[in-house]
Order: C-alpha cells, then sequence, then structure tokens
C-alpha cells in the first residue's frame, strides 16, 4: 500500500519549493482557480493546516471539535497579508506534517475524528490532507509552469480514493450512458455511468478498449475540475473528454 504520509511529506517539500521563489506581484496574481489568488490558495492551505492541527488534537483529547471553531481560524487568515499568508502557510504546513509524523503508533491507531459527515481513522485524515494539498499545489506550480502535473508521490495515493470525490464534484449532464476510463501510471479502470439525473463513479478491472485513456495524475485532475484543453498534458482529446469535463466541472 502507498504510504500516504511519505506522500505528504513530499508534497509539503515541494510546495515550499515552488512558493519560495515566487515574487510579490505572483503572490497576488490568479492561482488555477481564477477567483483565488496565489496568496489566497495559500492562506487555505496554512488555515486547513491550523484546522487539521485543532482536530487532531481534540480527538486524541476525546472531544469532539466543534463546526463553529473553523471560521475564526478562515477570517485570522483572510485577515493576512498575501506576503503573511505565504510565509505562514508554509510554516502551518510545516507544523501539521510534524505533528502527524510524531504521532506513535498508538495514538494513530486510536485516533478517530468525525469533520461533517465524515467518520476518519488516522489514515483517512492524512488522506485528505494530502488530496488537498497535492491539488492546490498543482493550483499554484501550474502558474509558473504550465506542463505540471500532480507529484508522482500523491499521485499513487490520490488515484484510489477519488469515489468521495467525486461524490461530491459530479454533475448530470442529462445523458445517460456508460464511459469506461482506464489510467496508466499506476494502471486502474474507472466506470462513469451517467443518469438522467445522477453519476456513479466506480473502480474495477481495466476494459480492454476504454473510452477514454489518461494518466493517472490527468484522471485526478479531471475529477477535480482541472484538465482544461490548455492543461491536459497531451491527452487525446474527444468528445467523450469533453463531457467528462462537463460532469466533472470543479467548485
Amino acid at each position: 500500500m502507498p504510504d500516504r504520509l511519505a506522500a505528504l511529506h513530499a508534497s509539503v517539500d515541494h510546495l515550499a519549493a515552488v512558493v519560495g521563489p515566487l515574487s510579490p506581484d505572483q503572490l497576488t496574481a490568479s492561482a488555477y482557480p481564477s477567483e483565488w489568488t496565489i496568496a489566497d490558495t495559500l492562506s487555505h492551505v496554512g488555515s486547513g493546516a491550523v484546522i487539521f492541527c485543532r482536530v487532531l488534537d481534540d480527538a486524541l483529547a476525546d472531544l469532539k471539535t466543534p463546526g463553529d471553531a473553523f471560521p475564526a481560524v478562515w477570517d485570522e487568515w483572510n485577515a493576512k497579508s498575501p506576503a503573511a499568508q505565504a510565509a505562514d502557510s508554509l510554516v502551518a504546513d510545516r507544523n501539521l506534517l510534524d505533528r502527524l509524523e510524531a504521532l506513535g503508533p498508538d495514538d494513530r491507531a486510536r485516533f478517530h475524528a468525525s469533520l461533517g459527515p465524515m467518520s476518519i481513522d488516522f489514515d483517512g485524515l492524512v488522506a485528505l490532507r494530502l488530496n488537498e494539498h497535492a491539488l492546490h499545489t498543482w493550483d499554484i506550480e501550474v502558474t509558473v509552469d504550465p506542463a505540471a502535473t500532480v507529484l508522482p508521490e500523491a499521485t499513487v495515493c490520490v488515484i484510489d480514493g477519488l469515489e468521495r470525490v467525486a461524490g461530491f464534484t459530479a454533475r448530470s449532464t442529462g445523458n445517460e450512458r456508460t464511459i469506461h476510463i482506464v489510467t496508466t501510471d499506476p494502471r486502474r479502470g474507472v466506470t462513469v455511468v451517467l443518469a438522467d439525473d445522477t453519476v456513479s463513479f466506480a473502480y474495477g478491472e481495466p476494459v480492454a478498449e476504454p473510452d477514454v485513456l489518461l494518466p493517472a495524475e490527468a484522471c485526478i485532475r479531471l475529477v477535480y475540475g482541472r484538465l482544461d484543453p490548455e492543461h491536459a498534458g497531451g491527452v487525446e482529446e474527444s468528445p467523450v473528454l469533453d463531457e467528462l469535463r462537463r460532469v466533472f466541472p470543479g467548485s
């Protein structure tokens, strides 16, 4: 099984390397989601790290983190200057990683928390952070390197946990059809079933003749609404791929 914590460590290191050389003007330029600047994206990474630390502390103390604890964190980070959002996010990001890595096997085994409708164990917490971290790192890196891809260490972990993400991001197109996707590096089979007003996303054996063949990292970005034609990385364009973009428009 891929080591999610090691992948998160690699992603944290990579984000710091990407952000370090950015100028003040770059921090206030748009990230991949055009409604966010790079500093906004880093603020989200930083505030998320603070929240995850709070959830970690509360769960280990047998406490439930109240939902109203989060807005105060977001307000604090939103009030920071772009330079502070960038610098502080890297500190908070590293602090969360250190906390996760320092946790002993007994505490990891007994960790359990609820986040909204989700009930998660320690591996689930790391997986949530890794998914978010890997995609937001790409959101930033692609602004300085249009050929950027999701980090390989993260890809092998994230590709096997997209059902929950698809449950939030998928939108029915009104068509009724079944689309078979096969990914490479690693190889996986995915079936997307479109019904009149629902979409299902399920893993299975790769079919011999898929409707769409994608690198695994591109499939991840597709489900997250980040595989537009300008950032498809040589993926073969097709009407089926265009329909999948409409199914997964991003948030």
